[in-house]
Protein backbone atom coordinates (compact mmCIF):
# COMPACT_ATOMS: atom_id res chain seq x y z
CA UNK A 1 0.00 0.00 0.00
CA UNK A 2 1.25 3.42 -0.93
CA UNK A 3 1.58 6.21 1.69
CA UNK A 4 -0.07 9.71 1.05
CA UNK A 5 0.88 12.70 2.98
CA UNK A 6 -1.54 15.66 3.46
CA UNK A 7 -0.86 19.02 5.10
CA UNK A 8 -3.71 20.82 6.31
CA UNK A 9 -5.91 17.70 6.35
CA UNK A 10 -8.52 18.22 9.13
CA UNK A 11 -10.93 20.67 6.80
CA UNK A 12 -11.80 21.73 3.28
CA UNK A 13 -9.74 20.12 0.24
CA UNK A 14 -7.08 18.32 2.83
CA UNK A 15 -10.21 16.33 4.34
CA UNK A 16 -11.31 15.58 0.79
CA UNK A 17 -7.99 14.37 -0.12
CA UNK A 18 -7.93 12.48 2.67
CA UNK A 19 -11.29 10.49 2.05
CA UNK A 20 -10.46 9.90 -1.60
CA UNK A 21 -6.83 8.86 -0.86
CA UNK A 22 -8.13 6.62 2.34
CA UNK A 23 -10.95 5.16 -0.18
CA UNK A 24 -8.66 4.11 -2.46
CA UNK A 25 -5.99 2.44 -0.30
CA UNK A 26 -3.08 4.88 0.73
CA UNK A 27 -2.20 4.61 3.82
CA UNK A 28 -2.13 8.56 5.18
CA UNK A 29 -0.23 10.76 7.22
CA UNK A 30 -2.29 13.53 8.43
CA UNK A 31 -0.95 17.13 9.30
CA UNK A 32 -2.37 20.21 11.09
CA UNK A 33 -2.18 22.02 14.12
CA UNK A 34 -5.01 20.67 15.43
CA UNK A 35 -4.35 16.93 17.72
CA UNK A 36 -7.63 16.31 18.68
CA UNK A 37 -8.93 16.76 15.59
CA UNK A 38 -6.06 15.22 13.58
CA UNK A 39 -6.88 11.62 15.84
CA UNK A 40 -10.61 12.15 15.22
CA UNK A 41 -10.29 11.90 11.78
CA UNK A 42 -7.53 9.03 11.42
CA UNK A 43 -9.94 7.11 13.43
CA UNK A 44 -12.63 7.67 11.13
CA UNK A 45 -10.67 7.27 8.02
CA UNK A 46 -9.23 3.85 9.63
CA UNK A 47 -12.56 2.39 10.58
CA UNK A 48 -14.12 3.04 7.29
CA UNK A 49 -11.42 1.81 5.19
CA UNK A 50 -9.15 -0.23 6.58
CA UNK A 51 -5.99 1.91 6.11
CA UNK A 52 -3.12 2.78 8.35
CA UNK A 53 -3.69 6.78 9.49
CA UNK A 54 -0.66 8.06 10.90
CA UNK A 55 -0.99 11.86 12.96
CA UNK A 56 1.44 14.27 12.69
CA UNK A 57 0.46 17.78 14.52
CA UNK A 58 2.74 20.54 13.29
CA UNK A 59 2.12 24.31 12.83
CA UNK A 60 3.59 25.08 9.61
CA UNK A 61 4.13 28.73 10.25
CA UNK A 62 6.87 27.51 12.46
CA UNK A 63 10.26 26.41 11.61
CA UNK A 64 9.87 23.61 14.15
CA UNK A 65 6.61 22.60 12.24
CA UNK A 66 8.18 22.23 9.00
CA UNK A 67 11.76 20.51 9.97
CA UNK A 68 8.72 17.65 11.61
CA UNK A 69 7.09 17.26 8.62
CA UNK A 70 10.12 17.44 6.21
CA UNK A 71 11.76 14.67 8.41
CA UNK A 72 8.92 12.35 7.84
CA UNK A 73 8.85 12.99 4.26
CA UNK A 74 12.75 12.34 4.03
CA UNK A 75 12.09 8.98 6.07
CA UNK A 76 13.49 6.02 3.72
CA UNK A 77 11.90 3.09 5.91
CA UNK A 78 8.42 4.38 5.84
CA UNK A 79 8.54 6.00 2.37
CA UNK A 80 5.85 8.84 1.17
CA UNK A 81 4.64 7.93 -1.99
CA UNK A 82 2.60 11.51 -2.38
CA UNK A 83 2.49 14.55 -0.93
CA UNK A 84 -0.54 17.19 -0.92
CA UNK A 85 0.63 20.37 0.26
CA UNK A 86 -2.74 21.85 0.90
CA UNK A 87 -1.90 23.86 4.35
CA UNK A 88 -2.63 27.77 3.60
CA UNK A 89 -4.80 30.80 4.76
CA UNK A 90 -5.51 34.58 3.56
CA UNK A 91 -5.58 37.34 5.76
CA UNK A 92 -8.82 39.73 5.35
CA UNK A 93 -7.97 43.45 5.27
CA UNK A 94 -5.88 45.45 1.84
CA UNK A 95 -1.86 45.73 1.94
CA UNK A 96 -0.93 48.27 4.63
CA UNK A 97 -3.84 47.31 6.37
CA UNK A 98 -2.48 43.46 7.26
CA UNK A 99 -0.06 43.24 9.99
CA UNK A 100 3.49 42.44 8.78
CA UNK A 101 4.13 40.02 10.97
CA UNK A 102 0.71 38.37 9.30
CA UNK A 103 2.01 38.72 6.03
CA UNK A 104 5.12 37.01 6.76
CA UNK A 105 3.50 34.41 8.54
CA UNK A 106 1.39 33.63 5.42
CA UNK A 107 4.45 33.65 3.33
CA UNK A 108 5.94 31.15 5.77
CA UNK A 109 3.54 28.75 5.18
CA UNK A 110 2.66 29.69 1.43
CA UNK A 111 6.11 29.70 -0.22
CA UNK A 112 8.78 28.38 2.23
CA UNK A 113 6.67 25.46 3.83
CA UNK A 114 6.18 24.50 0.48
CA UNK A 115 9.37 24.39 -0.66
CA UNK A 116 11.31 23.12 1.98
CA UNK A 117 8.59 20.01 2.10
CA UNK A 118 8.56 19.66 -1.74
CA UNK A 119 12.49 18.97 -1.65
CA UNK A 120 12.14 17.03 1.19
CA UNK A 121 9.36 14.67 -0.67
CA UNK A 122 11.25 14.91 -4.42
CA UNK A 123 14.92 14.33 -3.11
CA UNK A 124 13.29 11.07 -1.43
CA UNK A 125 11.34 9.97 -4.22
CA UNK A 126 13.96 10.64 -7.09
CA UNK A 127 15.98 8.07 -5.39
CA UNK A 128 13.11 5.68 -5.52
CA UNK A 129 12.33 6.68 -8.94
CA UNK A 130 8.47 6.85 -8.63
CA UNK A 131 6.03 9.67 -6.75
CA UNK A 132 3.85 12.76 -6.51
CA UNK A 133 3.33 16.24 -5.03
CA UNK A 134 0.42 18.21 -5.56
CA UNK A 135 0.93 21.79 -4.49
CA UNK A 136 -2.44 23.88 -3.64
CA UNK A 137 -2.40 27.42 -5.00
CA UNK A 138 -5.79 29.53 -6.23
CA UNK A 139 -6.73 30.62 -9.07
CA UNK A 140 -5.67 34.13 -7.56
CA UNK A 141 -2.69 33.31 -8.74
CA UNK A 142 -3.23 34.35 -12.30
CA UNK A 143 -4.72 37.87 -11.66
CA UNK A 144 -2.81 40.82 -9.77
CA UNK A 145 -4.22 40.91 -6.17
CA UNK A 146 -2.23 41.46 -3.24
CA UNK A 147 0.12 39.12 -1.07
CA UNK A 148 -2.14 36.34 -1.16
CA UNK A 149 -2.24 36.20 -5.28
CA UNK A 150 1.44 36.80 -5.38
CA UNK A 151 2.20 33.90 -2.22
CA UNK A 152 -0.41 31.27 -4.64
CA UNK A 153 1.66 32.97 -8.28
CA UNK A 154 4.82 31.61 -6.78
CA UNK A 155 3.41 28.22 -6.08
CA UNK A 156 2.37 27.47 -9.52
CA UNK A 157 5.55 29.16 -10.68
CA UNK A 158 7.58 27.36 -8.74
CA UNK A 159 6.06 23.80 -9.32
CA UNK A 160 6.13 24.07 -12.70
CA UNK A 161 9.56 24.97 -12.82
CA UNK A 162 10.99 21.82 -10.51
CA UNK A 163 8.19 19.63 -12.88
CA UNK A 164 10.51 20.34 -16.14
CA UNK A 165 13.67 20.10 -14.05
CA UNK A 166 12.42 16.57 -12.31
CA UNK A 167 11.05 15.51 -15.70
CA UNK A 168 12.04 11.88 -16.71
CA UNK A 169 12.82 11.17 -12.74
CA UNK A 170 9.70 9.24 -12.50
CA UNK A 171 8.31 12.15 -9.73
CA UNK A 172 4.98 14.15 -10.69
CA UNK A 173 4.45 17.73 -9.52
CA UNK A 174 1.17 19.63 -10.35
CA UNK A 175 -0.42 22.69 -9.21
CA UNK A 176 -3.62 22.97 -7.99
CA UNK A 177 -5.41 25.92 -8.77
CA UNK A 178 -9.19 25.68 -7.42
CA UNK A 179 -11.77 28.75 -7.13
CA UNK A 180 -13.98 29.21 -4.16
CA UNK A 181 -14.55 25.93 -2.21
CA UNK A 182 -16.43 25.60 0.88
CA UNK A 183 -14.28 25.06 3.43
CA UNK A 184 -13.08 26.97 6.58
CA UNK A 185 -10.98 29.29 5.14
CA UNK A 186 -13.12 32.39 4.94
CA UNK A 187 -14.70 31.46 8.71
CA UNK A 188 -10.83 31.63 9.89
CA UNK A 189 -9.97 34.76 7.84
CA UNK A 190 -13.03 36.57 8.97
CA UNK A 191 -14.49 36.75 5.57
CA UNK A 192 -17.98 36.90 5.13
CA UNK A 193 -19.09 34.60 1.97
CA UNK A 194 -23.02 35.49 1.93
CA UNK A 195 -22.27 37.86 -1.37
CA UNK A 196 -20.90 34.98 -3.48
CA UNK A 197 -23.08 33.73 -6.55
CA UNK A 198 -23.84 30.28 -5.81
CA UNK A 199 -22.41 29.14 -9.27
CA UNK A 200 -18.86 30.45 -7.90
CA UNK A 201 -18.34 27.15 -5.41
CA UNK A 202 -16.95 24.03 -5.92
CA UNK A 203 -17.65 20.74 -4.26
CA UNK A 204 -14.45 19.64 -2.15
CA UNK A 205 -14.80 16.02 -3.07
CA UNK A 206 -15.38 16.66 -7.21
CA UNK A 207 -11.91 18.91 -7.24
CA UNK A 208 -10.36 16.27 -5.70
CA UNK A 209 -11.65 13.72 -8.12
CA UNK A 210 -10.29 16.32 -11.33
CA UNK A 211 -6.90 16.98 -9.81
CA UNK A 212 -5.98 13.63 -8.93
CA UNK A 213 -7.63 12.68 -12.61
CA UNK A 214 -4.83 15.46 -13.71
CA UNK A 215 -2.12 14.60 -12.03
CA UNK A 216 -2.32 10.76 -13.40
CA UNK A 217 -2.03 12.20 -16.60
CA UNK A 218 0.85 14.28 -16.14
CA UNK A 219 -0.50 18.09 -15.73
CA UNK A 220 1.56 20.52 -13.73
CA UNK A 221 -1.46 22.38 -13.68
CA UNK A 222 -4.77 22.00 -12.63
CA UNK A 223 -7.73 23.99 -13.30
CA UNK A 224 -10.25 21.40 -11.92
CA UNK A 225 -13.89 23.19 -13.38
CA UNK A 226 -14.51 24.34 -16.78
CA UNK A 227 -16.16 27.60 -15.35
CA UNK A 228 -12.72 28.44 -14.15
CA UNK A 229 -11.23 27.27 -16.65
CA UNK A 230 -13.41 29.77 -19.17
CA UNK A 231 -12.98 32.63 -16.84
CA UNK A 232 -8.77 32.07 -16.55
CA UNK A 233 -9.28 32.35 -20.38
CA UNK A 234 -10.63 35.18 -20.83
CA UNK A 235 -8.57 36.90 -18.03
CA UNK A 236 -5.45 36.42 -20.29
CA UNK A 237 -7.56 38.61 -23.08
CA UNK A 238 -7.72 41.69 -21.03
CA UNK A 239 -5.10 44.59 -20.49
CA UNK A 240 -3.35 44.05 -17.64
CA UNK A 241 -3.81 47.49 -15.82
CA UNK A 242 -7.79 47.05 -16.40
CA UNK A 243 -7.61 43.07 -15.26
CA UNK A 244 -5.92 44.61 -11.84
CA UNK A 245 -8.58 47.48 -11.33
CA UNK A 246 -11.60 44.46 -11.63
CA UNK A 247 -9.58 41.96 -9.40
CA UNK A 248 -8.79 44.45 -6.75
CA UNK A 249 -12.70 45.06 -6.33
CA UNK A 250 -13.69 41.60 -6.77
CA UNK A 251 -11.27 40.70 -4.34
CA UNK A 252 -12.18 43.44 -2.02
CA UNK A 253 -15.78 42.18 -2.32
CA UNK A 254 -15.76 37.97 -2.57
CA UNK A 255 -11.44 36.49 -1.57
CA UNK A 256 -8.83 37.49 0.56
CA UNK A 257 -7.40 40.62 0.53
Amino acid sequence: MTTALITGSTAGIGAAFARRLAGDGHNLVLVARDTKRLREQATELHDRHGIEAEVLTADLAEDKGIEAVAGRLGDRKNPVDLLINNAGFGNKGRYLDVSMADELRMLKVHCEAVLRLTSAATEAMRERGRGGVVNVASVAAFVPRGTYGASKAWVVQFTQGAARDLAGSGVRLMALCPGFVRTEFHDRAGMGTDNIPGWMWLDPDKLVAAALHDLARGKTLSIPDPRYKALMGAAKLVPRGMLGAVSSKTGRKYGPQ
